[in-house]
C-alpha cells in the first residue's frame, strides 16, 4: 500500500498564502509524476497541478500565475505554494500519484480561505 502524507493546510484570509506538502515513498516518488487535486464543498474533485520526475509542470487554468508546484527529490516531497488565495478555493486538497496504472491518494488536508 502506497501512503501519501499531506500537511500544511489551515485557515488563511483571502489574498493570503499557504504551502502544502506531500511525502511519498522513495521508490514511488522518484519515478512518477506527483499531482494535487482539490474538492470544494458540494463539488467534484478537480485537478490543480502536476509535476513529473524531470520537473515539468502543468496547471489548471485557475491555478496558473498564483500556484507553484515543486518537488524535492532528496526529501521525496512535493509542494504546492498557493498565493492570492480566494474564498472559493476553500477545499480539501489531495496529493496524488499513479504507479503502474494504479492511482494513489493522500488523506487530504483542509484549506479554508475566509476572513
Amino acid at each position: 500500500q502506497v501512503q501519501l502524507v499531506e500537511s500544511g493546510g489551515g485557515l488563511v484570509q483571502p489574498g493570503g498564502s499557504l504551502r502544502l506538502s506531500c511525502t511519498a515513498p522513495r521508490n514511488i516518488f522518484s519515478i512518477n509524476a506527483m499531482a494535487w487535486y482539490r474538492r470544494a464543498p458540494g463539488k467534484q474533485r478537480e485537478f490543480v497541478a502536476r509535476i513529473n520526475p524531470g520537473g515539468y509542470t502543468n496547471y489548471a487554468d485557475s491555478a496558473k500565475g498564483r500556484f507553484t508546484i515543486s518537488r524535492d527529490n532528496a526529501k521525496n516531497t512535493v509542494y504546492l505554494q498557493m498565493n492570492s488565495l480566494k474564498a472559493e478555493e476553500t477545499a480539501v486538497y489531495f496529493c496524488n500519484t499513479v504507479s503502474a496504472e494504479v492511482p494513489y491518494w493522500g488523506q487530504g488536508t483542509q484549506v479554508t480561505v475566509s476572513s
